[in-house]
């Protein structure tokens, strides 16, 4: 293969991966369909109450860098709440160390989550929403300890920790 074609196809996948989320293979389980939450605002009240970094993960399904989030380490007894409504998601008594650098957990609390099939970037994934926002939490995936066998993998700046 020429060089030249070579590099066209690279920029093509490289192009389509980036894009991916954006593309209409996208397809939306969730219970709760857009605009079907109990809290809902307009974006630019979402902007004004939740950080940069917070909007990004939770309104526009983005995901923070691994290892950077105090809340991987945090060990303490306590409740984990959604940075965007402060609905409780996870407790203390759920978490444990997966060597990703996310926070992780095995379940959440009962009926704080929904979830939708997450198809960008050429592969398939569960994706975890808080059921009251909507905002994006993070992904769950079969690989985690016992009891469940679940490891939900959390974007740590889209929750808080509350102490007990």
């Amino acid at each position: 293969m020429k060089k030249r074609h070579f590099l066209h196809a690279g920029a093509a996948v490289v192009g389509t991966a980036l894009l991916s989320r954006y593309l209409p293979w996208r397809s939306n389980d969730m219970a709760t369909a857009k605009n079907e939450f109990e809290i809902e605002k307009p974006e630019a009240e979402w902007r004004e109450t939740l950080t940069p970094e917070q909007f990004r993960v939770l309104r526009q399904h983005g995901t923070e860098r691994a290892r950077t989030s105090p809340l991987d380490k945090q060990y303490g007894k306590g409740t984990y709440v959604c940075a965007g409504c402060d609905l409780p998601l996870f407790t203390s008594e759920t978490k444990f160390d997966s060597g990703t650098g996310w926070p992780s957990f095995f379940t959440p609390i009962e009926g704080a989550i929904a979830t939708s099939v997450d198809k960008s970037l050429f592969m398939t994934r569960v994706e975890v929403h808080c059921r009251r926002c909507g905002g994006h939490l993070g992904h769950v995936f079969d690989d985690g300890p016992k009891p469940t066998g679940k490891r939900y993998c959390m974007n740590g700046v889209a929750m808080n920790f509350v102490p007990s």
